[in-house]
């Protein structure tokens, strides 16, 4: 029986173009296939932590996982993205022919700065960074993250005169400017324009579909190039290029590689050409080259000058050992429990009778109750909650909910619709946001609010050198505000908790699911 090959992709416009090419080639192979956009890492329902299995790509995780727990069957990655090192049980099964790989820079107006002492250029990328202050030291080089649509509006709303980006990228999508520049002397990411497809070692049907996709000649050229990468990184980020292509006349591999410091200041580089049937060696021979002449050495000194200044962050609410292994190695991080959560004793009588229409909207609410009644006792008809982890605890210790949602504003908005001029029980903080109770009673819903448990602010003050604070709720956002100060960057795990924070941070980031994975992983995405 042919199955559906289900296609992951994570859900960038980018990302999904490249997942729709996979799926018409597939199509045309007569397979039968369907997209699925992964957006949030989930629950880990494996033998070993993450860790131990080695995922540890900051844009590849989440599809590593969800091929790990069977979600779907290929995943679909731009390959520079793609570490090195597979985790255990994926493999790579195909890599379509390469497009475009070069760098192109999109100018705000003019290439005139070229030649000016004083320019400003937009990149996320530290290669790109490194080799742009080896050709123009005098420029100023800031930070730029963010998808390709994102990064194209900040560009248009900032004054630098330019931002570097992957031509395939724009291309690929179609937001390719016309005044765009080529950057030929800027060598590329290794496989920088290839797209990669990973499946489970195990499943030979999903191999023999994806072997037929694969691009040899782009197969070849970009295992050298990321060889040549893993020889020289051995697990540490450091600016690196590599490209490799075939003369089609010669039968030739043609190889350029390059290794910078982190500021530019010094680079070595390395050309080398042989017979394709002799390619095995080819990235071994560069990357001892580069090594002989200093390269390990340049590495360290870099990694020394990190250390030195460190890139540190701070959770208000404590991690376990698993979630502090998936900050990236340049990032140390510290935690304490900002908020602390006391129950209170809730009269017999709340739930002596059957209610209709119960809401809760986090964790503490649910074990509260426990602490007070046992399942038997809480006769719910319909539980509505917010919060994917709370519905899981719901429907584990008390019943099945209702509805849940992502927050408490499009609970409120759906629950104006479904229960106007009906009671809610709300079980709750003392304190809490008034989202809720404002739309509702808006709206015609009676909310009977019984407080539940108490949040006690536990702040801490926080040591001087780090840069970014991870915050949960908006009580730990005020609870960090009474010993510390506002000039850091906010890392919050979702909206509600961003509003606050915006009131005092004048830097404040949200990750794109309410999860402690993906708040790490956007502080991955900002400082690496």
């Amino acid at each position: 029986m042919h199955k559906v090959i289900r296609i992951g992709t994570r859900d960038s416009e980018l990302a999904l173009w490249q997942a729709n090419r996979v799926q018409r080639m597939l199509n045309e192979l007569e397979y039968k296939t369907q997209i699925v956009p992964i957006k949030s890492t989930g629950d880990i329902i494996l033998n070993k932590p993450i860790y131990e299995l080695g995922i540890t790509g900051v844009f590849t995780r989440n599809l590593d996982i969800a091929l790990l727990n069977n979600e779907i069957d290929i995943a679909v990655h731009s390959m520079k993205d793609v570490p090195t090192i597979l985790p255990e049980g994926i493999i790579q099964v195909a890599v379509l022919k390469r497009a475009n790989n070069s760098d192109i820079i999109v100018l705000k107006d003019t290439e005139e700065f070229f030649g000016l002492k004083e320019a400003t250029i937009a990149t996320g990328s530290l290669r790109r960074k490194a080799m742009w202050l080896n050709r123009f030291p005098t420029h100023t080089v800031v930070d730029l993250r963010g998808n390709v649509n994102t990064r194209l509006n900040k560009l248009k709303d900032n004054d630098w005169n330019g931002a570097i980006f992957a031509a395939a990228g724009l291309e690929r999508i179609g937001k390719r400017p016309g005044g765009a520049v080529n950057l030929s002397w800027m060598i590329s990411a290794p496989a920088q324009g290839a797209i990669m497809i990973t499946s489970l070692n195990e499943d030979d049907y999903i191999k023999d579909a994806c072997e037929q996709l694969n691009h040899y000649e782009t197969e070849v050229c970009v295992s050298v190039e990321r060889d040549f990468l893993h020889r020289l990184e051995g697990g540490c980020t450091a600016p690196i290029g590599a490209f490799a292509y075939i003369d089609d006349k010669t039968k030739e591999i043609n190889f350029k590689g390059v290794l910078l410091s982190k500021d530019g200041k010094k680079k070595i580089e390395v050309a080398k050409t042989v017979p394709l049937d002799k390619h095995r060696y080819l990235a071994k021979d560069c990357a001892d080259y580069i090594i002989n002449r200093g390269g390990k050495q340049l590495i360290i000194n870099d990694i020394n000058v990190e250390e030195e200044a460190g890139i540190n962050v701070f959770s208000t609410k404590s991690l376990s050992l698993s979630q502090t292994k998936l900050f990236h190695n340049t990032i140390s991080s510290s935690s304490s429990d900002f908020i602390k959560i006391r129950s209170n004793r809730i009269p017999s009588k709340v739930v002596k009778e059957p209610i209709e229409n119960v809401v809760i909207t986090s964790k503490n609410g649910v074990e509260a109750l426990l602490d007070n009644f046992s399942k038997d006792e809480l006769n719910f008809k319909n539980i509505f909650c917010v919060g994917r982890r709370t519905k899981k605890l719901i429907e584990q210790k008390i019943g099945s909910v209702s509805y849940s949602e992502n927050n408490a504003q499009k609970l409120a908005e759906y629950l104006s619709t479904k229960l106007k001029g009906q009671v809610v029980t709300y079980f709750c903080s003392d304190i809490r946001l008034d989202t809720l109770p404002i739309i509702l009673s808006e709206n015609g819903v009676t909310l009977n609010e019984v407080e539940a448990y108490k949040t006690m602010y536990s702040p801490i003050d926080i040591k001087e050198g780090v840069k970014g604070v991870l915050f949960y709720s908006p009580s730990t956002v005020e609870s960090y505000l009474q010993k510390n100060t506002s000039d850091k960057v906010a890392f919050c795990i979702g909206e509600s908790t961003a509003k606050e924070a915006r009131k005092h941070f004048n830097n404040v980031e949200v990750a794109k699911v309410p999860t402690v994975e993906s708040l790490i992983e956007l502080v991955n995405l900002y400082y690496v």
